[in-house]
């Protein structure tokens, strides 16, 4: 990673990040339009580094999803889902959690609240891709999964059904 002034304000990518992961991240962030390459590999590096870092994930997730790489994307946000459920304890298949009267343990947790961010990010990523069905099947566990609404599901729900997805209801069984 060479030297580089960050000319962008940094990003806050939360408070309980190691300050060399948080440096590769603010790096990244600063690099993406001078060398794509070298914000990737800077993103990859900083989650060997810390592989429990679950804002890691997010840059990761977003920068492929602003690059249009978007089956990388679809990647990261999967990595995201199973290091954010590993660390809230529950279940990383959003279908059976939805299920799972432990399901409301996700707001109780920054690791739980990541797995909603991560679920919507993911049901957006398939809209784009134009994978309807799973697109609408994962918005429709998101709301069983986050009735309050906590990470903003309701948007990209809105912007599904505005392109005709049919989502699944929130208390269907997907069986």
């Amino acid at each position: 990673m060479n030297v580089l002034t960050f000319s962008e304000d940094p990003v806050l990518f939360g408070t309980s990040i190691l300050p060399a992961t948080n440096h590769r991240l603010q790096f990244a962030v600063a690099a993406r339009h001078r060398d794509n390459s070298e914000a990737e590999n800077v993103l990859w590096e900083a989650r060997a580094e810390d592989p429990t870092c679950l804002p890691v994930y997010f840059a990761l997730y977003k920068f492929y999803a602003n690059s249009k790489k978007l089956d990388r994307a679809e990647r990261a946000a999967h990595l995201a889902l199973a290091e954010s459920s590993r660390q809230a304890g529950v279940c990383a298949d959003w279908e059976k959690l939805s299920q799972d009267p432990q399901r409301g343990k996700l707001y109780a947790s920054e690791a739980g609240l990541f797995y909603l961010f991560s679920l919507k990010a993911l049901g957006f990523i398939k809209l784009r891709r134009q994978h309807w069905e799973e697109a609408g099947a994962i918005l429709g566990h998101l709301a069983r999964l986050d009735p309050e609404d906590r990470s903003g599901g309701s948007v990209v729900r809105g912007l599904a059904t505005s392109v005709g997805v049919t989502l699944l209801e929130p208390g269907h069984d997907s069986d």
